[in-house]
């Protein structure tokens, strides 16, 4: 039920840290729908300050690290701060469990809403912020994301990560649908490999093979990403134009755009 009291105490073990002022936390998880049922404060202005803690410490870290322009560092910090890298996040610690909704959200299915976890993760590194101060904060936020950032930058995640994005910059205003459909799922359901497709208006462009669908989505994005980069060379060859329509004409085999 909505009105359930959560056991903080169980979360701040979760977290490795005990909250001078709990109701710090409370508010971090208190959704608009249950403060305007009880009314009491929402997780909002917390996200908001959340927001510029998390993007600080993760810009901090990128700079100490000293390997990369400014260009890149960005790209990696916007993988590492997306909305999906933070839903990710908030399941991991299970502030889902924690969270506080009024009943309608609640009946609706609200809880596990990705945006709410990843603005519920903001919350709570502010909440944090308020009661110890940057250091604590820096610490924890580095500890719940272990590996991440040491695996964007070394692995490249980043790159793949980013993707998806250009391929719809590449398509953007042009009139079609780009979507990923999985074509197949193979294997038992904790080690399964999928194959997805990147899709134009239904013509496959492009296919990924991974264990994990988003994974498997941006490499099809990225296999259509490189099939665009021969083309813009071939046609660059014949000296023809490389604007986005022609670019579309040749990759859906000669249909108009």
């Amino acid at each position: 039920m909505s009105t359930r009291q959560p056991d903080f105490e169980r979360l701040e073990k979760r977290m490795g840290y005990t909250f001078r002022n709990r109701q710090l936390l409370r508010t971090a998880l208190t959704h608009t729908s249950y403060a305007h049922q009880f009314g009491v404060e929402s997780y909002e202005r917390l996200e908001f300050l959340g927001d510029a803690i998390l993007g600080f410490i993760i810009a901090q870290e990128l700079y100490l690290d000293k390997k990369f322009p400014e260009g890149m560092s960005t790209r990696i910090r916007a993988a590492l701060v997306c909305e999906d890298t933070l839903a990710e996040l908030s399941a991991q610690i299970g502030i889902d469990e924690f969270a506080l909704l009024g009943t309608g959200a609640e009946n609706c299915g609200e809880r596990h809403r990705k945006s709410i976890l990843a603005d519920m993760f903001e919350a709570h590194v502010a909440a944090m912020y308020l009661d110890a101060g940057l250091e604590p904060t820096r610490s924890y936020v580095l500890k719940v994301y272990g590996e991440r950032i040491k695996d964007m930058i070394t692995e490249g995640h980043f790159i793949d990560h980013d993707y998806k994005s250009r391929l719809q910059e590449k398509i953007q205003g042009k009139d079609r649908k780009l979507t990923y459909e999985t074509i197949s799922e193979v294997g038992p359901v904790h080690d399964c490999i999928f194959t997805v497709a990147a899709a134009i208006d239904g013509a496959y462009i492009g296919t990924g093979v991974s264990n994990s669908k988003k994974k498997a989505q941006q490499l099809a994005a990225r296999a259509a990403m490189e099939k665009i980069g021969h083309i813009e060379d071939e046609l660059k060859g014949r000296g023809e134009a490389s604007d986005p329509t022609s670019i579309l004409h040749e990759l859906l085999g000669g249909e108009q755009s």
